[in-house]
């Protein structure tokens, strides 16, 4: 970031009026900045931490500190844009450290410098592009448009690399384009769920589906990525040929009928969360109402006055149920385990024009806002998840932080359902906080408590022509029945067939739920394969999993380009570079809450595997994406010149 320089004087009335709005902690980092006075560092004005997942927007401090921030910030951005030079521009090390100490209102560990300083562009590190010419001579083809899909064509397109990417829907999105349920949105605050190199004046503070997806279209336009894509085209496999030392991709449209491309690589962005998955349940087919999954809701259903039955109690159905318990005649939750709930004071305020006007005008603002909140909902959290193994509970939490966060949550859990012991009885989780991903309170609690509305914790075990049998034998009807069961997260690339140098594919290498990768992006046998969204990345322990994707695109970019600049046909992560990486992995969960037998969540699968989540703190993997090393891989060089992109 260089030092910012007022294009045009700033409106003194519309900051005036603006900066009360704003997040103090925030803006006492940009008063700082601007004026390089250590009196706003000094206990006066020392923000307390955040509350659970709390933005903390006064910082905990009294209304005439505040108005001392505000005045203080007026006069500072007053004379900044008269042309007073930033007293701060890039604060980096420990005087980096001791602000975000400062105004995070808690010791952040001072290795997240670096991070931080790159996350708010006070340093460059941006994705290496090939120097070499022959960029002419490299093609990649990418599976999937969604957010991860788009991100890798962006990227590719800046290097200046023939690219292809083939998107089954009609369009760009992928989750968000095919979730259209009522209620759905986003878990992570909107100012963090987005690439943190195009900003949005978001509505709400948790986008909503329809805002999430113009935002990703609105990307798509401005990148001009759809002259790249290829829509309504679903790949059916991918095969490397080590003759050739490129991968055959076929594919299949409704307008081309079936085709094979061919490219020296290939990034899979098919994500996780975009296979629906229904159990097997005994009479499935024989329904006579409405039934289907979350994710394949049909366009135009009405549910207005209907009997409803909610099947499951996870994340979708937790945005659901509050958004149609209104207008049902009733609304039966089957819920199979308990979640633990967040408050969250901004769920559903808007962010308002005030604060987008900071955002704009306001020097560091948007920066430090970003940064505040990928401390609070990234890694703030990951040391509480560590088992210590003299704890004696042996369910309720895993070590005296962790069941610190049980009794906060349990605490607001009861305020929430007081008056309601049978309710309580069945919302209160045996498991430790975070066993699951956090949810946050979006009205779950407040719909429990509606007279239409019915929790059962026994599971279904059937399907029948009228409704559904739980596992106590009761029978209950409905006129609807909404599955949100969830996705095949443990089914890596599916159900692509992907065929690696020996003639194995990936669910022969792997099994059908046991999938490994280096880094979660790389897997011996399989040259040039670059997974995104891959295994042991899905984010546990919170956090914006586009943030994860920014650092995978940029590892892959970093190989990409030294193939190219130094003529190498393929690049195949070392064996025992996987190996020692899965380990370690393995290991790190051992330790970690999501492998505590009190729970049973999606991260696992039949084996009791982690597969889903990443153990390393973000701030870890940050540094292990950095920059590919080559001694972690087996090259070839190329046998042959001219092999650009073709079908």
């Amino acid at each position: 970031m260089t030092n910012p320089v007022a294009e045009h004087p700033v409106d003194s009335a519309r900051l005036r009026a603006a900066v009360p709005h704003g997040n103090m902690p925030t803006l006492l980092a940009v008063v700082y900045q601007l004026t390089g006075d250590p009196a706003w560092l000094s206990e006066r004005f020392a923000p307390t931490r955040s509350r659970g997942m709390d933005d903390n927007r006064s910082g905990g401090l009294s209304e005439e500190v505040q108005q001392e921030i505000v005045d203080g910030v007026v006069h500072a951005v007053l004379a900044w844009s008269a042309g007073r030079p930033v007293a701060v521009e890039r604060p980096q090390g420990d005087e980096l450290a001791t602000l975000m100490d400062f105004v995070m209102g808690e010791t952040v560990p001072h290795e997240y410098a670096p991070l931080l300083s790159d996350v708010m562009g006070f340093t460059s590190d941006p994705p290496r592009r090939p120097e070499s010419r022959s960029v002419e001579d490299f093609s990649v083809v990418v599976i999937g448009a969604g957010i991860a899909g788009m991100l890798a064509s962006a990227r590719l397109t800046e290097a200046g690399i023939d690219h292809v990417v083939l998107e089954k829907n009609a369009d760009v999105g992928g989750s968000w384009y095919e979730n259209t349920y009522p209620g759905a949105g986003v878990d992570t605050p909107s100012y963090l769920y987005s690439y943190s190199f195009f900003p949005r004046a978001w509505s709400t503070h948790f986008g909503k589906r329809d805002e999430v997806q113009d935002y990703l279209l609105d990307f798509a336009d401005a990148l001009d990525l759809r002259r790249n894509i290829r829509f309504s085209t679903e790949v059916d496999a991918a095969t490397f040929d080590p003759a050739a030392q490129r991968w055959r991709v076929r594919a299949t449209s409704p307008t081309d009928g079936a085709y094979e491309l061919s490219a020296n690589a290939v990034i899979s962005a098919v994500g996780v969360l975009n296979r629906p998955k229904v159990p097997p349940l005994p009479g499935l087919d024989s329904f006579r109402g409405h039934l289907f999954h979350s994710a394949q809701w049909p366009e135009g259903v009405d549910l207005t006055g209907k009997r409803v039955a909610l099947v499951g109690a996870g994340a979708s159905a937790m945005q659901i149920g509050p958004a149609i318990a209104d207008r049902v005649r009733s609304l039966t939750v089957f819920q199979r385990s308990p979640q633990w709930i967040a408050p969250n004071d901004v769920y559903f305020s808007p962010v308002g024009e005030e604060v987008h006007w900071l955002m704009e005008h306001v020097p560091y603002y948007a920066a430090w806002y970003r940064a505040r909140l990928s401390w609070i909902y990234n890694d703030k959290v990951h040391p509480t998840l560590q088992i210590d193994p003299e704890w004696p509970e042996e369910k309720a939490s895993i070590n005296a932080a962790n069941h610190g966060h049980r009794r906060f949550y349990e605490r607001y859990l009861t305020s929430q359902l007081e008056g309601r012991p049978d309710l309580i009885a069945k919302s209160l989780p045996d498991y430790p906080p975070f066993g699951k991903r956090m949810l946050l309170d979006n009205g779950w609690y407040a719909m429990l408590r509606r007279p239409n509305v019915d929790l059962v914790t026994e599971a279904v075990t059937g399907i029948t022509e009228r409704g559904l049998v739980d596992s106590a034998g009761r029978a209950h009807e409905f006129d609807v029945i909404i599955m949100a069961t969830g996705f095949h997260t443990d089914r890596y690339l599916y159900p692509m067939d992907v065929t690696g140098r020996s003639g194995r594919t990936t669910r022969e290498v792997w099994g059908e739920h046991d999938a490994t990768a280096y880094l979660g992006i790389t897997v011996p046998d399989f040259p040039n394969l670059f997974i995104m969204t891959g295994p042991n990345t899905g984010l546990g322990h919170g956090g914006s999993f586009i943030t994860i994707l920014e650092y995978q695109i940029r590892y892959v970019m970093d190989l990409i380009s030294t193939m190219v600049e130094q003529g190498l046909g393929t690049v195949e992560v070392r064996r025992d570079v996987h190996d020692d990486y899965v380990r370690a992995v393995d290991a790190a969960h051992a330790r970690m809450v999501w492998t505590h037998p009190a729970m049973n969540n999606w991260y696992r699968n039949d084996d009791g595997r982690v597969v889903a989540v990443l153990p390393w703190r973000i701030v870890e993997y940050w540094e292990m994406t950095r920059a590919a090393n080559l001694d972690d891989y087996v090259v070839e060089p190329v046998r042959a010149q001219g092999l650009a992109f073709s079908r």
